[in-house]
């Protein structure tokens, strides 16, 4: 096997570095504080072609594969931005996919263009504050009424709502009482979510203020049916047919941190002198940022398999969810021991890893928590029973 890297991908790191460049730590520190979406470097990023590099060439969008959008996100986070700069531009790289595959062409041509040129903010509704991952519980209704449906419900957790125009909305279009198994009867829709029938609430949380998750309440809601992804009833499916390439893109992300992390704890371990030499001098301090690269490195080479597994349509259900899970594991080990080498400091704002350790733990509660990863692997990998 050869793991030299592609002259594609080093081209790659090196253009999105330099973007990100141009938005430093302290930058990033301004907007969490502020809760202030980083819409300079959301547009920078749009003007680079970033934003669309996984979508179709003939919608606007780069042509490339998870791979590359992996990568973009891994420097993204990795340049201090974290997840207030990966979840600015996460969903719109890859929220629309199931549009992609599954959309009418009518609707591809309307939506793509304007989500791959940065123009168009997207969000992802599917969580609902009863049902969490019981996906096939959703309560939130559409009714189809002539030429468009009527939707009622709410949603939790729905990131950049704020900011977006439209919302990848999954909705129960049949009753789970009226179908032949749970995960049939639910429809994708493409709604608008500048309506005055859409109420928006942000939550307020732990970190990555800088992008709002947001309760959203549908009351009364018209989609036009020109609107739905695909089939009435398929939507479930359809989501599920993105779930490894989200797992890889997630994982990039939860790497970047780690190494932003590591880069930050080295410094400042060269550089801090107590008893007469540096504190990295000293293998209690040396030693877990040496095990946290080490753990960082064997991620990262799960998630360079299940990302050339999804680009080329094999199985990669075992590979993502693993890459996912080192990922989240390795990074908040990372952050961890940034803000442990920095001893009371790490507690101050001012030297940033305790931003980069509340953005760390969310990599291990989302999209899915780490035991919903390992129920995975015991039922479909393992073989054995399922638990739940």
């Amino acid at each position: 096997m050869d793991f030299t890297e592609t002259e594609d991908h080093r081209a790659i790191r090196l253009a999105v570095r330099g973007v990100c460049a141009k938005f430093d730590d302290d930058y990033w520190l301004a907007r969490d504080e502020n809760h202030e979406f980083p819409c300079d470097f959301y547009a920078a990023m749009a003007a680079g072609g970033w934003i669309g590099i996984a979508m179709p060439e003939q919608y606007g969008g780069g042509g490339q594969g998870i791979a590359e959008a992996s990568i973009v996100l891994e420097e993204v986070a990795a340049s201090g931005a974290c997840m207030n700069g990966a979840s600015a531009i996460h969903l719109s790289i890859f929220g629309m996919h199931p549009v992609v595959l599954h959309g009418s062409d009518d609707l591809k041509a309307r939506v793509l263009p304007q989500v791959a040129s940065g123009e168009s903010h997207v969000a992802f509704g599917v969580t609902e504050p009863d049902a969490g991952l019981d996906t096939t519980n959703i309560s939130t209704r559409a009714v189809l009424d002539g030429d468009h449906y009527v939707v009622h419900g709410r949603k939790v957790w729905t990131s950049k709502a704020l900011e977006s125009d439209r919302v990848l909305l999954l909705v129960r279009t049949t009753p789970r009482d009226q179908v032949a198994k749970p995960t049939l009867g639910m429809t994708l829709l493409v709604a608008g979510l500048r309506d005055p029938a859409v109420h928006i609430s942000p939550i307020s949380k732990l970190g990555r203020n800088a992008v709002a998750s947001c309760e959203v309440v549908y009351d009364g809601l018209h989609v036009p049916v020109a609107d739905r992804v695909g089939e009435e009833g398929k939507g479930f499916s359809y989501l599920l047919d993105g779930l490894n390439a989200e797992r890889v893109l997630v994982a990039s992300e939860a790497l970047g941190i780690g190494r932003a992390a590591i880069r930050r704890a080295v410094a400042y371990a060269n550089e801090r002198v107590v008893f007469g030499r540096p504190i990295g001098q000293n293998q209690g301090i040396a030693f877990p940022l040496a095990d946290a690269h080490a753990r960082l490195n064997a991620a990262a080479l799960v998630i360079r398999e299940a990302a050339w597994r999804v680009d080329r349509r094999m199985p990669a259900g075992e590979q993502a969810n693993t890459a996912k899970y080192l990922a989240a594991d390795a990074c908040f080990a990372a952050a961890d021991a940034a803000v442990q080498t920095h001893g009371g400091f790490g507690y101050a704002r001012a030297y940033h890893v305790e931003r980069y350790f509340r953005e760390a733990r969310l990599q291990r509660l989302a999209p899915i928590p780490q035991e919903m990863v390992l129920n995975y692997l015991s039922e479909h990998v393992l073989g054995l029973p399922r638990s739940y």
